[in-house]
């Protein structure tokens, strides 16, 4: 047996001493645009690793701070594990690029520029054809409060329940934005998932967490019928973990570990 017998506890130390991450604040739109693309380089670089790039498809955008009508993209066509900082394109509300030296995809940038106008308070937009996303949207079904990640979406997604082929057009996007509301999340019918936050943090961490629970409730659903959490639980449990400052907490994990074992992304 180690220990002295009857030894006093050492005494716990100050809260204040104590680290815990919090969002940072920048004193200038320089600092802040700068913020904002390192972490939507490694948002890209983190869902390339998950898989959720197809082809050309998948996007995140994030708003300019000072030019609050236009949005930093990934460029079209550069794999999501090379992307870097300096790569990254910035692009007006119409889909025309004003820095970089890709082009955008349209087709995407259509949906999230009107995302972005119809919701002032929406930093980042994520969309990416992942896997168990598009299973779950083929089935035209939202998620089920059946786990506790699942409940951070309970009441707080939509489902947009056509399909009318690629989104080429402006009126589409008013009409998807129109759908999801207020909500964080997205289930496109046939299509696949799209997420949003204040944060390039949260909107990354928020399509992680539903990929996953369309995983989970496809797995299950496919093994038996699940239990669901009743009403006034799954509520509680949102209004726990659903806010997107639960969200970019939940992230800094993953930004750590990216940026440690690829710190060329700064570049």
């Amino acid at each position: 047996m180690h220990g002295t017998p009857g030894a006093a506890e050492p005494p716990p130390l100050p809260t204040d001493q104590l680290r815990f991450a919090m969002p940072p604040r920048h004193d200038s739109v320089e600092d802040e645009r700068r913020h904002r693309k390192e972490r939507l380089a490694c948002a890209l670089r983190l869902f390339g690793r998950y898989g959720f790039e197809d082809g050309v498809s998948g996007h995140i955008t994030a708003r300019d701070p000072e030019y609050s009508d236009c949005f930093w993209v990934n460029p079209f066509g550069v794999p999501f594990a090379h992307i870097t900082v300096s790569d990254l394109v910035l692009a007006n509300s119409e889909g025309q690029v004003v820095q970089g030296g890709h082009h955008v995809n349209q087709a995407a940038f259509t949906v999230h520029s009107q995302v972005h106008a119809a919701r002032p308070d929406v930093v980042a937009v994520a969309h990416c054809h992942s896997v168990h996303g598009r299973a779950l949207a083929a089935l035209g079904e939202l998620l089920e409060p059946i786990t506790q990640e699942s409940c951070a979406f309970y009441e707080d997604h939509a489902l947009y329940d056509s399909y009318s082929g690629v989104s080429v057009d402006a009126e589409e996007g008013r009409r998807i934005a129109g759908v999801l509301g207020s909500g964080k999340a997205l289930v496109l019918r046939n299509h696949g998932l799209l997420t949003v936050g204040d944060s390039v943090d949260a909107a990354a961490w928020w399509f992680l967490s539903l990929e996953r629970s369309c995983q989970v409730q496809l797995l299950a659903k496919a093994a038996g019928q699940p239990t669901l959490i009743d009403h006034r639980q799954a509520v509680a449990t949102r209004e726990q973990l659903g806010g997107d400052l639960v969200a970019w907490i939940n992230y800094q994990p993953l930004w750590q570990e990216v940026t440690r074992r690829e710190p060329d992304l700064f570049d």
